[in-house]
Formats: C-alpha cells, structure tokens, sequence
C-alpha cells in the first residue's frame, strides 16, 4: 500500500472503535516522499487528517497534503503563543498542490513532532487520566516512562512545539498524554504507530480497572433509580416535547433521547450534581454539550407535572449562569453569544436528551456526554476528577478560529430543524411530501399501515418508521410518542391517510361508510388531536396539513361516503386553525384531484372504479383527468407535495385555515 492508503487503513481501524476515539475526535498523519511535479524531485509532505470529518470513514479525499520543508520553516516564523492562531492561515501556504481537505488546528502537531507516523485520539480511558487531579503521577505510575505527560494547553501551534520537544527528550516514550485532553502517539511505521496507539489505550484502560474504586459515582440515591423500561419510555414521551421547546428558546433544536445503562446509572448516583456541574473537558466533548448541562434534581417517581415546573424554573436559572459564564470571560473580541440554552437535559431515572441543529448533531452530542461520563468514572475511580478551568472551555467555545469554522457552514435548509410526521406515507402522495419534507431539512417520521412500505421510505430519506393505523388512538399516540423519542418533539403534521371506495348511494353499504370516516374524518381527528398535544406542550408552535380533496367541495358521481368524509376533513381544517392559533399551530390544507400516478388509492381498486363510472380504460384514467382541468395537465404526487412545502416553509407564516387547490384547474372546486 501506499503511504496515504496506509493512513487511511489506520484511521479506519482506528475509528472504527468507541474505545479508541469519538465520532469526528482525533486526527491522524503520515510523512513520506512523493515526486514534485514542477522540479521532478522527491518532496518530503505529510499527509493529515483535515478539519472536521470522521477517522472510521475517512477516505483519502478527506487529507490535507503539505509540504513538511514548509510546514517546519513556520516555526521560524511563529510569532508566539498570543499570536499562535494567525499560524492557521499559513497552512496554506504549506499546502501541496489542489484540492483535499482544510488542514486543522492540530496540523503543527502532526508536523512538528520527529516520526513518520502520529496518532492523537480521544479515548476515554486516555482522558480520564488526563482530568485526574494527579495526572501526572497516575501516567507515571501507569505506563512507566513508555508514556510522557504534557500539561494541557490549548490545541494549536504551541502546543505541537510542547509535544514535540517532550519527544526529543523522551527518546523511549511511544506517546503523551495531553493533560485534560486526550493522547497523541508515533510510530516509525503505520502498524507500530497503531500498535503503541492501542497499547496505550488498553493498559489505561487494564489500570482503571484494576486499580479503580468500585462505586466510583458513590452510592445510588434512594428515588433517584432507573424506572422500568415501559414506563421509563413513556415519561421520556411526555417529557420530550417540554425539555425540547425549553431548548430551542433561541434557536430550534432536533433532540435525541439515550437511555443507556452508562447514562442511567450515572443519573442514580451521590456524585451526580457535583460531577456534572463541573461540565466536560476535552475539547470536542464541551464544543458539542455546551460547558455544562442542565440536571433535573426530582426523584425518578416525582409527578411529570412536577418535573415539568421545575424544568421551567431550571432552565430560567441555566440561561442566567451561562449568560453569567459568557459575561465572566468574554473580552470586546469575543464573538456574540451564541445561545444560551443546554444541549444536554439529565433526567433521573428517565434518560439524556441532548440537542443539535439536526438529528445527528444531537445524537453526536449525547455520544459525547457519555465518553465524558466514562471519563468521569475513570478519573474518580483512581483520583478526583479536574477538568480543564471554566476560563480555558470559555476561550475555546468561542474561540475566533470556532467562530470562523461555523461561519462557514453553509445556510440550513428551509425545513432544518424541523420535526414532521406524515400519515400514508408509504406510497403515493403520502411518500411524494416525506421526500419532499426530508430534501428540504426536516426529520420525518413516516406512518403507515403497510410496515415494510414505512421502512423503505425511511431507510431511503434517513426518516424513523412506524406502523400505523390512524383509526384507533392508542396507535396514533403510539406514533406521536415514537416521533418524539426519535427527534425530540413534532412541529409538522400531515394528515394524509386514506382511503376510497366509489359507489351509487344505493350500493353503499354502512361498513364503506364507517370505514371512508374512520379512516379519514376520526383518524384525522385523532392525529391531529395527539399532535396538538405535543406541539401545545412544546410551545413553539407548529403546522398540521389536511391532504383533503377536490371533491370536499365538488359534488362528483358515486361518491357520497368519500365526498363527505372529505367535506369533514375540510371543515376541520377551519375549525382548528381558529381553535389552534392561539398557540402558534397554523392549520392548512390541499385540495389535490385525479393523482393517479404512484397513488395507492387508485392502485387499491379506486382507479379501476371511478374508470368505469366515466368510461375510460384505467390506464388512460391520468390523461382523462388532465383533459377536464383548465390546464390540461396532469396532477402528480410531487405536485402535492410542493403544495405542503408551499405552507410550511416559510413563506407563508401569517397564513392558516388555507385550502389549496391542487388540481391543474376545476372549475366546479372553485372554492368561494
């Protein structure tokens, strides 16, 4: 293999192990030869890991490529530790030829330190000892004078000047630890270099273990245990909703819930409150949970009403510590504050909600808080733990470096951060708005009856899937609960699910005509109900969408059970956007016809009907419905689907007890 191929198997192994590093943590490099294009000689570069990105699925596009000649003629030039940030802009000038990745802030490291082969991860084991009061000592004591200690400093040019210099005066050490950190280790080739990498992990790992307390968290707080799993779901359910409107006070957020035996058994111990007010330490652990997160201080048992008041009053007293924190070390430099909401919500004896602006910015974020649980363990079994100062995670949350990275992220799609369910999603319309929802940002929870149908539509747009059937409300609720265990809470509902049956008056029997209303009428009503619910407890508003029909307003033939379980679904549009709205929940609706491509109305017996009431063959039925409307056009799903986006993304905030019409032109649907 080549040299980068080397490094990218190395990474791949690496990140491919929680133990080792967290998702997006750490960084890797390689040295080696390569020929110049211009001159024809052999170049020295190294080939590093860029900003940002995942060592398990790094591929080789995923590489800064710089000239080592270069990249060590910097410290010629480096102006000193209160100017160590300008050395980032002169990594480009280090860069050898196009394309790859933006080198990181831990480019010098990888540069600067004597081998061929430099690995710096982030695993809990290395970091626990690195936030162990006595650091120093347990290092020592741990790994003999195989592994150096390096006192923390911010990552950045300085610090791979420190860490280089330990090297050369530790010509036997395979590594460092970084005080409240991580670990960085080298190796002459690849396989050493991940070799003295795991061999530094694993006896961290062997020590704790070995020479740790048993009950490191201290004993379990009466009240305080785990509920059993069932009714531990269900409080999560209630909760979901308060605890995500709470968090997204000054920016909407997509949650996720974790319930894990690591987080649950951390929420039941003495040291809970202490250990969390602390907050975490390594960098990419407090730049995704914030710099401490909001702990909820009622018993497991205590009443949702309860925990959901104290809730309110704890995030009150948050906003106000962290705007003190801001305050305490801001400088006239120091960019804005960014928010002042938790991006993580501990529950005793329910679980973690944690928060981002999508689903995997939260999820990573929850990750995170568990390594830096394990990292709590760790450091108490064997010390006290002792992050890094409140003034060192200040400079770095706000750094000017963080605050240009996230300026360049590009501009969030209209729907990000947005939460949406959307019944008779498998197929036809129902599918046609999900994809539509999914490509414009938000999180999209697909309902359906048919569960196979449910889950290809969500593996394909990266949705949650569920089963099922709108006519009984303990399923409906059931649907409701999933979507906000999933992302958090609910913001958009689409009441889609249908069904049709076409016959005379005569030929309709009492069971088409309770089956049409259960389905329609009653399961909207039931979805829509469920979901108020959740967006009223939210408190940021929302938007429910009716899916009802041309034919709510337009008298067609052989049609009076379908026509008036529309005409009711119409009707609750108008009711609930003036019930609604003083809760922010805007209700609109679609008024679509003649949607026969991709329908799974028409494909389940309504096209080979309403094509016998007209007279056409069922496959001509399209074409016959576009010739009847003012545009001669036919009316596709996706159609449909641009109409619900139309209400909802954006545009039209001052808009609700709409219907529209999406029907290329029906003259006799006119609404008036």
């Amino acid at each position: 293999m080549t040299v980068p191929e080397q490094l990218i198997a190395r990474s791949n192994a690496l990140g491919a192990d929680p133990r080792n590093t967290n998702y997006a943590g750490g960084n890797t490099s390689a040295k080696g030869a390569v020929t110049d294009p211009v001159t024809g000689s052999p170049t020295d570069v190294l080939w590093v890991k860029g900003s940002g990105g995942d060592l398990g699925t790094l591929k080789e596009s995923g590489l800064a490529v710089l000239r080592l000649d270069r990249l060590r003629a910097l410290v010629d030039v480096y102006p000193g530790v209160e100017r160590e940030d300008e050395m980032v802009a002169a990594f480009d000038y280090c860069l050898h030829g196009r394309g790859g990745a933006a080198p990181s802030i831990d480019t010098a490291m990888h540069g600067l330190v004597e081998a061929p082969h430099v690995d710096h991860l982030h695993p809990d084991s290395g970091i626990a000892l690195a936030t162990a009061a006595d650091g120093p000592a347990l290092t020592k004591e741990c790994f003999g004078d195989r592994v150096a200690w390096v006192d923390w400093r911010r990552p950045g040019f300085q610090l791979g000047l420190d860490i280089a210099a330990v090297k050369a005066a530790n010509p036997q050490a395979i590594g460092v630890i970084l005080g409240g950190h991580g670990i960085t280790a080298w190796g002459a080739t690849s396989e050493e270099c991940e070799r003295n990498s795991l061999e530094i992990i694993r006896t961290a790992e062997a020590f704790l273990a070995e020479r740790g307390a048993p009950e490191p968290f201290g004993p379990v707080v009466p009240g305080f245990e785990a509920l059993p799993p069932e009714e531990r779901h269900a409080r999560a359910a209630a909760l979901a909703p308060v605890i995500r409107g709470l968090a997204s006070t000054d920016q909407r957020q997509v949650g996720h819930y974790t319930d894990s035996d690591v987080v649950l058994e951390f929420l039941s111990r003495e040291k809970l409150a202490p250990l969390a007010a602390l907050g975490t330490s390594c960098p990419d652990h407090f730049l995704r949970t914030k710099v401490r997160p909001l702990v909820v201080d009622l018993p497991a048992t205590a009443a949702v009403e309860d925990v959901v008041a104290r809730l309110k009053e704890l995030h009150a007293e948050y906003r106000d510590e962290y705007r003190a924190y801001y305050e305490r070390h801001a400088d006239a430099d120091s960019p804005a504050m960014r928010g002042a909401d938790p991006a993580i919500v501990l529950v005793p004896g329910v679980g973690m909600f944690s928060f981002g602006k999508d689903k995997q910015t939260a999820r990573v974020a929850g990750e995170f808080y568990v390594n830096a649980i394990n990292v709590m363990r760790g450091a108490e079994a064997v010390s006290t733990y002792a992050p890094i100062p409140e003034s060192e995670k200040f400079r770095i949350e706000y750094w000017a470096l963080e605050e240009a990275k996230l300026q360049r992220m590009p501009k969030p799609k209209p729907l990000a951060g947005r939460i949406a369910l959307v019944t008779g999603a498998g197929s036809g319309i129902g599918k046609a708005i999900a994809r539509r929802l999914a490509a414009e940002g938000a999180c999209v929870t697909i309902a359906d009856l048919n569960s196979d149908a449910a889950a290809e539509v969500a593996a394909e747009i990266g949705g949650t899937a569920v089963t099922a059937d709108v006519t009984d409300a303990a399923a409906v609720q059931a649907a409701i609960d999933a979507t906000v265990l999933a992302f958090g809470g609910l913001d958009l509902v689409v009441n889609n699910a249908g069904l049709s049956i076409s016959k005379p008056l005569l030929e309709t029997t009492e069971r088409d005509w309770d089956l049409q209303h259960d389905v329609m009428a009653k399961g909207s009503f039931l979805v829509a109900r469920a979901a108020a619910k959740a967006m009223i407890d939210q408190g940021i508003g929302g938007d429910i969408v009716y899916i009802s029909s041309k034919n709510s307003v337009f008298a067609g033939p052989n049609n009076v059970a379908y026509g008036a379980a529309k005409a009711d679904q119409a009707h609750q549009v108008r009711l609930l956007a003036a019930e609604l709205g003083g809760y922010g929940i805007r209700v609109n609706g679609v008024n679509p016809d003649g949607v026969v491509q991709g329908s799974g109305i028409f494909a389940g017996g309504w096209g080979a009907q309403r094509a016998a009431v007209y007279g056409v063959e069922e496959s001509k039925l399209g074409e016959f419905y576009a010739q009847r409307t003012i545009l001669k056009r036919e009316v596709l799903p996706e159609h449909v689907a641009a109409a619900v986006f139309a209400l909802t993304g954006g545009e039209l905030t001052h808009t609700t007890g709409l219907h529209v019409p999406v029907d290329a032109g029906v003259a006799a649907a006119f609404l008036r």
